[in-house]
């Protein structure tokens, strides 16, 4: 009896662990750098103390067995792709995929915050990066979903590296791209700076 009380408490204790690291609707996921300049930049000026390496992030919409990622992208916008498609960009290279779950948050935060992702389809993606311009870049599309939860908060912006105090040669470019002064200073938010909230806490690696 002892044995078979022992051996049934491992299985629940297993079983609850699984469920713990299933994902779930409402999971935030991180992807690692990719290999263009961009990502090189956005990764190079926005480095937590964690040492994330964040530069793309996602919000997870589990459907019967598939997960389903949304997530704003630069050159498709706002989309809802499979988890596999997420992971498997074909631009990337030596990145990595991490889950996060928001604690605490209710159903109603979730299903608010994945209706709200529905209704930004197809909007186009932020180069600028500044908030106030027409469309979504990648971290603001998922603060916009939990923007009155206060889940995550905006911060001054830098484009610089923290090493030379220098705007870092891919931004330098992207502006001058785009014919317009680098927003130094104003509010905005990326994944390394979202992935440092404490109202989210780390599951585990996906890839």
């Amino acid at each position: 009896m002892k044995v078979f009380v022992t051996v049934l408490i491992s299985v629940l204790c297993l079983s609850c662990t699984f469920n713990t690291l299933q994902i779930k609707t409402g999971d935030i996921v991180f992807r690692g750098k990719v290999n263009s300049n961009l990502s090189e930049a956005i990764n190079d000026v926005t480095q937590t103390t964690k040492s994330t390496n964040y530069t793309h992030i996602g919000i997870c919409k589990v459907i019967e067995n598939e997960v389903i990622v949304y997530h704003s992208d630069l050159g498709k916008g706002v989309v809802k792709e499979s988890l596999e498609l997420f992971k498997t960009s074909t631009d990337t290279i030596n990145y990595n995929v991490d889950l996060y779950r928001i604690n605490p948050i209710d159903i109603k935060q979730i299903e608010k915050a994945i209706s709200t992702a529905d209704s930004l389809l197809g909007q186009s993606y932020n180069t600028t990066y500044i908030l106030e311009d027409e469309g979504y870049y990648c971290s603001e599309f998922i603060y916009e979903l939990f923007k009155t939860d206060s889940i995550f908060q905006l911060e001054p912006m830098t484009f610089k590296n923290s090493t030379t105090n220098e705007f870092h040669d891919g931004w330098v470019e992207h502006y001058e791209n785009l014919g317009i002064d680098i927003p130094e200073g104003k509010l905005g938010c990326n994944p390394n700076g979202m992935a440092n909230s404490d109202k989210i806490f780390f599951i585990r690696k996906i890839q």
